[in-house]
């Protein structure tokens, strides 16, 4: 017997869907998110609320702040936004472990001594520190080794200003695993109870570089942000990969097997708001994302920022639909159709300012359905909603 694929009419917004899997979120369905930074940390936070069991691929190439300081010191990927979206995914019911919570978003001081940092983290690291001193034991002396293990490892002239705690156990349970992602984040998972699956796009050391439409090229994720330096003046023509962070050397990365299982096993695909290169497009660059994309028959989701991105810059919607497309395509094959790459865009248009517009007719022609519904509030202004945009994902299901 073959394949049988059963379509149905979808009501967006489906109230009485969405309340069935706010029932049972242990129940909920897969959906599958390719995002990284923080823009779908609040939207993952509750998220928790409707599934437990959504997929979050998230990019490791963050090259700004404190996770440069570590990358740097270690030569490791980024682990800042993956931390932030096991957090934002944390049980945060009397049932979870908020003291644990507090533990991994708690920041060292910036305006102290280099002695009192390294002080205070051995406070934390021995387990006399209130933050430490509040978790249970078996689950102090899991995170007290992997704090441990950093500070033996950490260079002498290590900077430790503003330093997060959570990154710091990660990078611990790095080091202290061979380097693997892996270990560290399953452990991380149990110990705040993360209602659902975090995992890095890529496992390597890679560095995000972006060729512009003026043919200069720039590298280092926080250098086209807009947010650590000044926003690009020329547009973004395409995203590659580089062994290192101040010259271009081009690198290539292919999909893992448990990524591809997790998105071939997925009951739709979202490609949401957030930095569109930096984050959507990244988490596109390994070898086989499209063709897994392909090859799963469920609903694919564009959401477009409701807002100015300083990535997008000089590119309307439709072009950046089209880099999508494309980017996708490159690996899916240059015959497979539109409909299996991306099936719906979802947008706001009463209430979101979208760059150069929403061409109905050129979405049309492309295939795509355009999904048009209230998504942001008075209060949301001007980013979704987050229990808005959840319904009406899961109405798609």
């Amino acid at each position: 017997m073959g394949d049988v694929r059963v379509s149905r009419t979808a009501l967006v917004p489906d109230p009485i869907r969405v309340s069935r899997y706010c029932k049972a979120p242990e129940l909920g369905p897969r959906l599958l998110f390719f995002s990284g930074g923080t823009a779908l940390n609040e939207v993952a936070n509750r998220l928790q609320h409707y599934s437990h069991n959504t997929i979050h691929l998230v990019t490791p190439f963050d090259s700004g702040g404190s996770s440069a300081k570590l990358r740097e010191a270690f030569d490791m990927p980024s682990i800042g936004d993956l931390r932030n979206r096991l957090m934002a995914l944390a049980d945060d019911t009397v049932l979870g472990h908020p003291e644990v919570y507090r533990l991994f978003n708690h920041r060292l001081p910036v305006k102290v001594s280099a002695e009192t940092l390294h002080a205070t983290l051995t406070e934390l690291a021995n387990g006399r520190h209130p933050l430490t001193a509040d978790v249970t034991d078996s689950m102090r002396q899991l995170i007290c080794n992997q704090l441990g293990f950093f500070m033996e490892q950490m260079p002498e002239d290590f900077d430790l200003r503003g330093a997060s705690i959570g990154n710091l156990i990660l990078a611990g349970g790095y080091l202290n695993n061979h380097q693997q992602l892996d270990p560290i984040i399953f452990l991380f998972s149990r110990l705040v109870h993360v209602r659902g699956t975090v995992r890095p796009a890529v496992n390597e050391n890679y560095h995000l570089g972006a060729i512009l439409d003026d043919g200069s090229q720039v590298l280092g994720q926080h250098r086209m942000t807009g947010k650590e330096v000044a926003p690009l003046d020329s547009a973004i023509s395409q995203v590659g990969l580089s062994t290192e962070c101040d010259r271009w050397v081009p690198a290539s990365a292919s999909l893992s097997d448990k990524n591809l299982r997790l998105i071939e096993t997925a009951e739709l695909i979202c490609y949401p708001p957030g930095s569109f290169h930096t984050s959507v497009m990244a988490n596109l660059l390994p070898s086989g994302v499209g063709s897994a994309i392909r090859n799963n028959h469920c609903p694919k989701v564009y959401v477009p920022n409701p807002c100015p991105d300083p990535e997008q810059v000089g590119r309307t919607q439709q072009q950046l639909i089209t880099t999508l497309l494309a980017a996708l395509r490159h690996d899916a094959g240059s015959e497979c159709p539109n409909q299996a790459l991306l099936g719906f865009i979802l947008v706001d248009r009463a209430n979101g300012d979208y760059p150069g517009g929403i061409d109905d007719k050129a979405i049309e022609a492309l295939g795509i359905q355009l999904i048009d519904t209230p998504l942001i509030t008075s209060q949301s202004a001007p980013y979704y909603d987050p229990d808005l945009l959840i319904t009406a994902l899961m109405s798609l299901v």
